[in-house]
């Protein structure tokens, strides 16, 4: 099984690093875009020993304690069997 955790700033959250990126490509020609918003991905591969109910509690419980800061950041949580 595989997990997959998407964490982002919640909106609102000011957020420099995608103000530079979203700078970067307009300088580098890149057109259309409105705003970048960056973001952190973690793939975690887990073992057989638990089903999916008990990765996904599992998962969700790191997400928020450890992969995520929640008073600024959400997250998602995949399972993949």
């Amino acid at each position: 099984m595989k997990a997959k955790v998407f964490v982002n700033l919640k909106s609102g959250v000011l957020d420099p690093q995608g103000k530079a990126i979203h700078h970067s490509v307009e300088l580098l020609g890149f057109t259309g875009i409105s705003d970048v918003r960056q973001g952190k991905y973690f793939e975690i591969a887990l073992d057989g020993s638990v089903d999916q109910q008990q990765a996904r509690e599992s998962v969700e419980k790191m997400a928020r304690e450890v992969l995520s800061n929640p008073i600024i950041e959400d997250y998602r949580v995949e399972i993949e069997a």
